[in-house]
């Protein structure tokens, strides 16, 4: 099960799906995808490496990031 906690508004709070995460928040604190045991298919090995990309837009979206631009 994934697991995303970000703070928002200065608590900490949980996300299981991505499609979860608010636009906007303060900071992420914990980013961790599931990722199931290999050997991985094809269609996995493409999933797996979306994770970074995911990671890096949640980033530029923090308030932190965008109030320093």
């Amino acid at each position: 099960m994934h697991e995303f906690i970000l703070l928002i508004d200065g608590k900490q709070k949980t996300f299981r799906n991505y499609e979860d995460i608010p636009e906007k928040f303060d900071h992420v604190i914990k980013f961790l995808p599931e990722i199931p045991d290999g050997p991985h298919s094809e269609e996995q090995h493409e999933e797996i490496g979306l994770w970074n990309n995911k990671l890096q837009i949640l980033i530029q979206r923090e308030i932190k990031n965008a109030s320093s631009n």
